[in-house]
């Protein structure tokens, strides 16, 4: 079947009932030939929901389904929300909700809870029933109170020294265009500053983690988790909050100021820039 070819109406009530396309790159898909020979029983637990949208929002998904050979709308969207899901419940509620005692953190924070527990029943055996301990066996409670708070102090230290661990670069840059990251990283260079760019803001996400920069530079429009989301969170977690966040986008400066008191960001830049437009920012570092 040529590309010029017309749907028929039973092509029509196909795409109609499933949300998919009858003819693809000139073809007659795979799933209409089924559905045309009686496989519709495939749909009958399938429930059907409609999504409206902008015609730019439409026009931006069609290229992207183009680009990416992707066979429909409705596969574009139902891969798109089992992505968002899979990447969000990584975080919970905050993204960032877990920062404080992941990884090695979240180990040691178990391990006091646990010594907590031996403290407390140690001293209560000693408490409640001294008169009947002969000295051996309180002098091994005594030893064993000792030896958990030690290894409570040991831990402590450690997770204190973790948190005064300096941070390794003054900027944190999560922008997808690596050509602005360049531009970026040696512009930073050359004013003797440290600078970390990152193309998604998962990465962004994993930075933070780790290290409290001095600057947030961020686009908005990133391929996996939406710039006003990543602010939003930075802004209302306890560790993160006083971090300077300026957008770098070339959303319009309109839709930009419509969010900037709600994701609680100190300002933003718009491109494209001139590299003076920038000065302003080392009063931050």
């Amino acid at each position: 079947m040529s590309n010029s070819a017309k749907k028929t109406k039973e092509m029509e009530q196909y795409e109609l009932e499933t949300g998919k396309q009858a003819i693809w790159q000139g073809k007659t898909t795979k799933g209409f030939l089924r559905w045309k020979e009686g496989e519709k029983d495939y749909y009958a637990d399938k429930k059907r929901i409609s999504v409206y949208v902008s015609s730019e929002t439409e026009r931006n998904w069609q290229e992207f389904i183009n680009s990416h050979k992707i066979s429909s709308f409705s596969k574009l969207i139902r891969e798109s929300v089992n992505y968002y899901i899979k990447e969000r419940s990584k975080f919970g509620g905050n993204i960032f909700t877990d920062l404080e005692i992941s990884g090695e953190s979240k180990m040691t924070h178990i391990l006091k809870e646990r010594l907590t527990t031996i403290k407390g029943f140690s001293q209560l055996l000693l408490e409640k029933y001294s008169d009947s301990l002969n000295d051996e066996i309180k002098s091994i409670i005594n030893n064993v109170l000792n030896e958990t708070k030690q290894l409570e102090n040991k831990f402590i230290v450690k997770l204190e020294e973790k948190e005064l661990k300096p941070t390794l670069y003054d900027v944190l840059l999560i922008e997808d265009d690596l050509s602005t990251v360049d531009l970026l990283q040696n512009y930073f260079e050359s004013k003797g500053y440290s600078i970390k760019g990152v193309l998604t803001g998962v990465k962004g996400i994993e930075e933070l983690r780790m290290s409290k920069p001095k600057l947030i530079l961020l686009d908005i429009i990133l391929p996996d988790i939406s710039g006003f989301e990543i602010c939003k969170n930075v802004k209302s977690h306890e560790l993160l909050m006083n971090i300077p966040v300026f957008y770098l986008t070339a959303v319009p400066g309109s839709k930009v100021e419509e969010k900037i008191e709600e994701t609680k960001a100190n300002g933003y830049i718009l491109k494209p820039f001139d590299l003076p437009d920038l000065e302003f920012l080392f009063e931050y570092l």
